[in-house]
């Protein structure tokens, strides 16, 4: 002991596991410092407390009750297809991608409401306060829409639903008794957070493409492939789908 300087900080190299987190062992010899202070219930409290967001997020995309599609399976307009462009997870990390959706075909398209919120109890989005960002977007046919989004902090729940019931979406006639499932679209529903993940990354990866081709179209076929949309694409589609950037 005597050899060493003054200045060198004595650590474990050692290390355990704590899920899919590695986490440092405590070190076996004396620190000195403002370390020293803390004692080793402290230093470990501030080892735990900085593995505790990752961790967090982690359990997040294991449990988050989400869907990337909604659409119910009634009405012209209540189930028309929206897709949230994430992993099958429904989880994503945009990081500085942006949003993007995918709308299905219809004869009769109405306005798509799109909000995010923060994230409240049981993985819904917290409805007590404002929402972070609420856009109606109009009515348009066939194709993918991208959205600039301001840099996620915290996690965020991701609705996106059209405006059935309202002047363009209502069912004409009153009398059908199953006109109320016009009133009501099921929301794709996604959870968006700080940290990204390898599920991520290819998602990233289309999103970059989509915006490249802003104004443009893109190959149905491409499109289907790299968001893993084989069971939701028919046949009938466009072989090209447009790409808007409002």
């Amino acid at each position: 002991m005597a050899g060493l300087n003054r200045r060198s900080i004595w650590w474990s190299a050692g290390q355990v596991s704590a899920g899919a987190h590695p986490v440092p062992v405590l070190p076996p010899f004396p620190l000195r410092g403002p370390l020293a202070r803390l004692g080793g219930a402290g230093l470990a409290f501030l080892l735990l407390a900085s593995a505790a967001p990752s961790l967090a997020q982690d359990s997040l995309r294991n449990t988050f009750p989400g869907r990337r599609i909604g659409g119910a399976t009634r009405g012209e307009c209540s189930s028309r297809l929206i897709v949230h462009l994430v992993p099958p997870s429904s989880v994503l990390a945009p990081g500085s991608a942006g949003l993007g959706l995918l709308q299905g075909p219809s004869a009769a398209p109405v306005p798509l409401v799109v909000e995010l919120r923060p994230l409240g109890r049981g993985g819904n989005p917290d409805t007590t306060v404002k929402p972070v960002l609420q856009r109606t977007l109009p009515a348009m046919p066939i194709g993918i829409t991208l959205l600039p989004l301001a840099t996620v902090t915290t996690p965020t729940v991701w609705e996106s639903s059209y405006a059935c019931g309202g002047p363009a979406g209502a069912a004409p006639a009153a009398a059908d008794p199953l006109s109320f499932v016009e009133s009501v679209s099921p929301p794709a529903l996604s959870l968006l957070v700080p940290q990204g993940s390898a599920a991520d990354g290819p998602v990233l990866a289309g999103l970059g493409k989509l915006r490249q081709a802003c104004g443009g179209t893109v190959a149905t076929a491409d499109l289907v492939r790299t968001f893993a949309l084989e069971d939701l694409v028919r046949p009938d589609w466009p072989a090209r789908l447009p790409v808007r950037c409002p």
